[in-house]
């Protein structure tokens, strides 16, 4: 577990300089394999497998709000969706998931590991296009909580990122709800459908890892949801 970055040292001139991190090596790559929870998996986005069942549900959102602050979307039909989740799954600098339900079995969200950076032990999580049947629902949460779970457990990743439009409130109470620590805005830092963007920037590290895993198995537990699959704690009460 790394130290907080406030505990530095000084050199010989008495100057601060960062913290030591003993043994560090580059992490690997994440892989291309799934991952498996109670109310949801992921799986590595297959266009073949996956766009008609995504399309399908992106389709339920009828005025369009899901891809507002998204760099891509919305698509004009199935085919045009399908061109772009071939693009996204063939990529070499992000790795894709589809979110499938596992009540009904469909695809219903894709997420993607981004700015993958194995030298430093950087990732971040992003272009997130979640359809109706995945917002707001457990297994929304549960998606994020996997993809973190991978990145810090098993290839030991020291910073998780998360970025999203400044003007992206939903976005930024979602950070915020699952862990991440706001850090600040990058003004004008891009331009999005020919308009700016300011990017608000979050992330977890390794340090905050252990107590925000523990959050996560307590708000996961079967006996944290009704009868009716309604949350009793909500889970921005324990990583507030």
């Amino acid at each position: 577990m790394s130290p907080n970055t406030t505990n530095h040292e000084t050199n010989e001139l008495g100057q601060p300089i960062g913290f030591p991190v003993k043994d560090w090596e580059a992490r690997a790559q994440p892989a291309r394999t799934g991952m498996a929870g109670r109310f949801c998996r992921l799986e590595p986005l297959d266009p073949d497998r996956h766009a008609a069942e995504l399309h399908a549900a992106n389709s339920e959102d009828r005025e369009g709000r899901m891809w507002t602050y998204l760099p891509f979307g919305p698509y004009p039909d199935l085919a045009a969706y399908t061109a772009a989740l071939r693009a996204a799954a063939a990529s070499r600098e992000r790795l894709t998931y589809a979110i499938v339900d596992s009540a009904t079995d469909k695809a219903v969200g894709v997420a993607s590991y981004l700015n993958i950076k194995p030298a430093s032990g950087s990732i971040e999580v992003g272009a997130l296009a979640y359809s109706p049947a995945l917002q707001r629902r457990p297994a929304s949460t549960e998606a994020m909580f996997l993809m973190m779970r991978r990145v810090f457990d098993e290839l030991g990743y020291r910073r998780y990122e998360w970025k999203c439009n400044a003007l992206n409130e939903p976005s930024r109470a979602a950070a915020e709800r699952l862990g991440f620590r706001y850090e600040g805005i990058f003004r004008q830092a891009d331009v999005v459908k020919g308009r700016n963007r300011d990017t608000a920037w979050f992330a977890i590290t390794d340090g905050d890892w252990p107590g925000l895993k523990d959050a996560f198995a307590r708000w996961l537990a079967p006996e944290n949801f009704d009868a009716l699959g309604e949350q009793r704690v909500s889970l921005s009460s324990m990583t507030r």
